[in-house]
C-alpha cells in the first residue's frame, strides 16, 4: 500500500516534526512509502528514503533532491523531459504551524488529495489552547480553570501561586514555564511571548495524575490505544517530548482501574467525534479527585504515538480504508444559462 509521509512546515516545531518522520519511517515497513519534506520557506522536496537521517536536513542535503508541486489528486515532479505524479494517501506529520493549524489541511482538501490528518475546523480548534477549551466546555468535558494574557496587556494574574505559562498556539512544551513565585513571572511571560502573542495560565497541581490516551475513528468505530501514565518531574519538558517523540517501542500501559480508564475513553469519545474524523489523535488528560480533565489535544502527535498501539501500521492500514470523503460539488451553469436566455444573450 501507497502511503507519503508529509514532514517539516514553517514552525518552531519542524525539527520535531524531521524526528517523527524518521522515527514513524521504522514502523511502516510493510508500506511502499514516499517521503514530502516541506522546508521552511515551503518547497516540497522528494526525499530518498535512504535519507531520511536527520543530517540530510540539517546539512541542507535536502536541496539537491527532486522538488514537487501540489496538483490534483496529489504531488508533481517535473523534469525537462515530463512530468511524474504522485497520486497516494498522505500521512500529515507537520508539527504546529502549517501542519496543526489548518493551512494543509485546506490544500490537501483544495486538490483533492486523501490523508490522514486533522481537517481545517479540528485543527483551528485544537491547534488554539483557548479553542480548545471553549471546544471542551461545549461538549460538557472538564478542563481546568485559566486566565488569558495578551502580549501588548497587562501583565496581572489572579491565579494562585504556583501556576503554569504556556503559548497558546505551540506544542512540545516549548515556552512552557512553573511560576512559583512572583518574581518569576516577568520571565516566564517573556519567554512565552517570545513564541506567541497569547498566553494561557493554568494552576499548577504537583504530583497531579496524568493519562495519554490515543485513537482513531475507522467505519463509524472507535479504535482505542491503551492508557500510558507518562513518567514526568514537575511536568514533560521539551527535552522530554522530544525524546518522546523518537519512541518506536510499545510503552507500558497503566495500572488503572476499568471505571478511569471507561471515563478517559467517554471524554475522547466526545472530543473526537465527529470532528476529528479522518485523524489519529492524541488527548492527554488529568485525573482530580475522580474526575477526569482534558489539559490538551494532540491532533498530530509525536511520531503518530505509535508506542501506544500494539499494531501500528494495522491501526494506519484500519484509519486509511476509511478517511472522510469530501462532498463534491458540480458546477452546471444553470442559473447563468437561464439569466442569458432571459435576456436573449
Amino acid at each position: 500500500m501507497k502511503l507519503a509521509i508529509l514532514f517539516g512546515g514553517a514552525s518552531f516545531e519542524h525539527e520535531i516534526s524531521i524526528v517523527s518522520a524518521i522515527t514513524v519511517k521504522e514502523k511502516l515497513g510493510a508500506f511502499d512509502l514516499r517521503f514530502i519534506f516541506c522546508d521552511q520557506d515551503h518547497t516540497f522536496y522528494l526525499i530518498e528514503p535512504s535519507k531520511m537521517k536527520a543530517v540530510t536536513f540539517s546539512r541542507g542535503e535536502h536541496r539537491k533532491m527532486p522538488k514537487l508541486s501540489m496538483t490534483n489528486g496529489g504531488f508533481e515532479q517535473r523534469s525537462l523531459f515530463g512530468s511524474t505524479k504522485h497520486d497516494m494517501p498522505v500521512l500529515n506529520l507537520i508539527h504546529g504551524g502549517d501542519g496543526e493549524d489548518g493551512t494543509l489541511a485546506a490544500m490537501l482538501d483544495f486538490y483533492g488529495i486523501p490523508f490522514i490528518g486533522p481537517r481545517k475546523e479540528a485543527s483551528m480548534l485544537s491547534f488554539d489552547k483557548v479553542y480548545t477549551k471553549w471546544l471542551a466546555a461545549s461538549l460538557g468535558v472538564k478542563t481546568l480553570p485559566y486566565e488569558i494574557l495578551r502580549k501588548d496587556g497587562a501583565r496581572s494574574v489572579s491565579t494562585a501561586y504556583p501556576f503554569i505559562v504556556k503559548p497558546a498556539r505551540l506544542g512540545s512544551s516549548i515556552g512552557v514555564s512553573v511560576v512559583r513565585e512572583a518574581g518569576e513571572l516577568d520571565y516566564a511571560l517573556d519567554v512565552a511571548f517570545e513564541f506567541d502573542d497569547t498566553v494561557l495560565i493554568e494552576p499548577f497541581i504537583a504530583g497531579v495524575k496524568e493519562y495519554n490516551l490515543a485513537g482513531f475513528a475507522a467505519r463509524g468505530e472507535i479504535t482505542y490505544s491503551i492508557v500510558e501514565e507518562p513518567q514526568k518531574a514537575d511536568f514533560l519538558d521539551f527535552e522530554k517530548k522530544y525524546l518522546d517523540f523518537s519512541r518506536s517501542g510499545t510503552v507500558a500501559e497503566a495500572d488503572v482501574h476499568e471505571k478511569l480508564v471507561a471515563h478517559l475513553r467517554e471524554a475522547f469519545a466526545a472530543i473526537y467525534l465527529p470532528l476529528f474524523e479522518g485523524a489519529l489523535i492524541r488527548c492527554d488528560f488529568f485525573e482530580i479527585e475522580g474526575e477526569v480533565y482534558l489539559n490538551e489535544i494532540n491532533p498530530i502527535p509525536g511520531s503518530m504515538a505509535n508506542y501506544l498501539f500494539d499494531d501500528f501500521q494495522g491501526a494506519v492500514q484500519k484509519l486509511l480504508g476509511s478517511l472522510p470523503d469530501k462532498r463534491a460539488i458540480r458546477v452546471k451553469y444553470d442559473y447563468i444559462h437561464s439569466i442569458s436566455q432571459a435576456k436573449g444573450k
